[in-house]
């Protein structure tokens, strides 16, 4: 069960009850507001309880309450990696395994390891902890989840780099929401709570300022909200393995065309809606002779390859059909999984085909009378979006 508020007592008895790893994570608005203060309180709850509990990585950026907290808990030293001349710290992972503590606090979730680490992304490392049995309480800032950083860039004028696909939060058995009112973020700031003094004049001009601030506290709320609520559905809307009879209805399919520029938009638009609505959501990618790849070129296929991959990173059934009629294979698949709600991207195809109407997304238009058919924009950056 997924929750919007804390009871240390609950959370350690849902531990000694479970026979898998599991996984609890504070997230917020953004930096300062409480998350790993909140962590590190909770460690010492549950330690106070008989748990076996490390600290596997913690960040205080230097602030003294945070410091004061680390005393008692027991640290898992740092694993350092030498590269280019440069010495990387990072989060010991084969150390925790060897450990195997009952519980594992983990900072800063979205962090991108350093090439030389096992896995690429912190995430990565807390799955794994996880399949080893491992309970594991983390923190990130909202903005890091992947179907978000669009949203957040347009009103920030920001670009987030570091990002956590939206599966990990589906994952996790509580989440816990540490909001905190504008101007008491704005003081904590401005007071050096949360950057170095020379960081301060620049947050305040660019993503701290009020406005920011006021829609990253509603997006926070809402995301808890709606995990929350999918985490109530009733057990025969959970997700089901793709072979079985899928029982829920009304669900939602991205019609997945091969183009020259990665939809990555699209798939994160289509995350948010199935998020909204509560429901599974199927990337639906209908292969005929010309996609061969033999045939199909090499920018269509690197773009392919990483939205798909993209499409189950955000949580989606991919689906791979060959056929004649690419059209009627999505309609088929549709009528078959119940599906209400049909997505396709704006394909620039050949001029003429649009004019007459023969365009991929005409064809589905008017065969599609049965099902809802949203068509969105890709918001092409001219290949920028592949990692």
């Amino acid at each position: 069960m997924i929750t919007s508020s804390i009871d240390h007592e609950d959370f350690f008895s849902l531990l000694q009850k479970a026979n898998r790893g599991r996984l609890k994570v504070y997230t917020g608005p953004v930096a300062g507001v409480g998350k790993t203060y909140r962590m590190l309180e909770e460690a010492h709850s549950l330690k106070d309880q008989g748990a076996d509990i490390v600290l596997g990585y913690i960040e205080t950026h230097g602030r003294k309450k945070l410091e004061k907290l680390l005393k008692g808990l027991e640290i898992v030293p740092r694993k350092q990696y030498e590269y280019k001349g440069v010495i990387l710290e990072e989060m010991d992972l084969d150390a925790i395994l060897k450990r195997k503590p009952q519980i594992a606090i983990v900072d800063e979730v979205a962090h991108t390891n350093a090439p030389l680490c096992r896995n690429p992304k912190r995430y990565q490392d807390i799955i794994e902890l996880l399949k080893a049995g491992i309970n594991v309480i983390c923190a990130f800032n909202i903005q890091h989840l992947e179907s978000l950083s669009d949203i957040v860039k347009k009103f920030t004028t920001v670009t987030i780099y570091e990002t956590i696909p939206d599966s990990f939060l589906k994952h996790a058995d509580q989440v816990i929401n540490v909001d905190l009112g504008v101007e008491d973020i704005i003081e904590r700031l401005q007071t050096g709570q949360i950057y170095s003094p020379e960081k301060i004049p620049i947050a305040l001009k660019n993503f701290f300022k009020e406005e920011n601030l006021s829609k990253l506290r509603e997006i926070a709320l809402r995301e808890v909200a709606e995990a929350i609520e999918q985490a109530t559905q009733p057990t025969h809307h959970k997700l089901l393995p793709l072979k079985e009879a899928i029982f829920a209805s009304h669900q939602i399919m991205v019609c997945f065309l091969p183009e020259r520029w990665s939809q990555r938009v699209l798939l994160k638009k289509a995350a948010r809606l199935a998020g909204r609505l509560s429901k599974e959501w199927f990337v639906v990618y209908a292969e005929t002779p010309e996609d061969n790849p033999e045939k199909i070129d090499l920018e269509k296929q690197r773009f392919l390859f990483s939205d798909i991959q993209f499409a189950k990173d955000l949580g989606a059934h991919v689906v791979h059909l060959k056929t004649e009629d690419r059209v009627r294979a999505w309609l088929d698949f549709a009528e078959k999984q119940a599906i209400s709600q049909m997505i396709i991207g704006r394909s620039r195809q050949t001029w003429w085909r649009d004019a007459l109407g023969f365009d991929t997304v005409h064809l589905l238009l008017r065969k599609s009378e049965n099902f809802d058919l949203y068509v969105m924009s890709h918001h092409r950056a001219e290949g920028k979006d592949l990692p």
